[in-house]
């Protein structure tokens, strides 16, 4: 059975992690309960990535080229990992926070996932909201 998916084109000035949320939230009032990013490539004028083990976003402004975005998408909000390019080649990635804006495209396909239920809850051994995954087909 094909994975049914959908495709966002973001336009200059967008924020990628904001239009995500807001597609996905679209998505979530039409029944989708679980999605991740299948492909995505684009270019921003700044990127806002928390690098490992630090407590807030770092700005990168410049032309930049989105290789890569991977995520989950739930109603609790998404959890996205970029890379991202300038134009010396130069490669940055880690956790998407708001304030990446499109500078020409992005251009992001999802995977719908039904049959799954996504959501964050507080994990006492990491001290984060991280990711608790349910099958909906199955009884309980």
């Amino acid at each position: 059975m094909p994975v049914p998916v959908h495709v966002l084109r973001l336009q200059p000035g967008e924020d990628l992690r904001g239009a995500l949320e807001t597609a996905f939230r679209a998505l979530h009032a039409g029944g989708v309960g679980a999605a991740c990013v299948l492909s995505a490539v684009g270019s921003l004028s700044c990127a806002v990535l928390r690098y490992a083990d630090q407590p807030a976003g770092t700005p990168w402004v410049a032309p930049l080229e989105l290789l890569s975005l991977s995520g989950t998408l739930s109603a609790d909000g998404p959890h996205l990992h970029a890379s991202v390019a300038d134009g010396q080649g130069q490669v940055r990635g880690g956790h998407v926070m708001r304030g990446c804006t499109v500078r020409t495209t992005a251009e992001v396909v999802l995977a719908l996932l039904p049959g799954w239920q996504f959501s964050r809850e507080a994990d006492a051994t990491t001290g984060f909201q991280e990711l608790v995954v349910r099958r909906l087909d199955q009884a309980e």
